[in-house]
């Protein structure tokens, strides 16, 4: 669980670091994968001790969406009910392993389709190349 968190993580930043959209792109699919595979093992570890997976339109899973992640320490009251059993810990975190999931969703379709419109990295070095080499 650890290594698929951590490598969610780390693939995400070494993504968007990348010069080559390309790059980026895949990078961002690895990551979703370990995000998936995070995912899986929280449902498994439910699954195992016999607690309950919360439906996704539980209204628990319902509050823990409306709540706003925020740096500011005050709000972290808003999180301490989640944190008082191995059940609700577990559903928050495959809750936002979810939101997580789509956002890499959102933002895979966004670079792909600066792919299609922009081009590459390659793609764009190579017609700098040639611009150059007409002057």
């Amino acid at each position: 669980m650890v290594q698929a968190a951590r490598s969610g993580k780390q693939n995400i930043v070494e993504g968007s670091l990348e010069k080559s959209l390309k790059m980026n792109i895949k990078l961002t699919g690895v990551a979703r994968a370990s995000l998936g595979e995070l995912l899986e093992d929280y449902k498994d570890y439910l699954r195992v001790n016999n607690l309950k997976i919360w439906d996704k339109n539980d209204p628990r899973i319902r509050e823990i969406r409306s709540l706003r992640i925020s740096p500011n320490e005050s709000n972290l009251t808003n999180w301490t009910y989640w944190t008082n059993s191995k059940e609700s810990f577990a559903n928050l975190l495959i809750t936002l392993i979810n939101l997580d999931c789509y956002l890499l969703d959102q933002m895979t379709r966004s670079l792909e389709q600066k792919f299609i419109t922009e081009g590459g990295y390659s793609e764009n070095l190579f017609k700098k190349r040639l611009e150059q080499r007409n002057k």
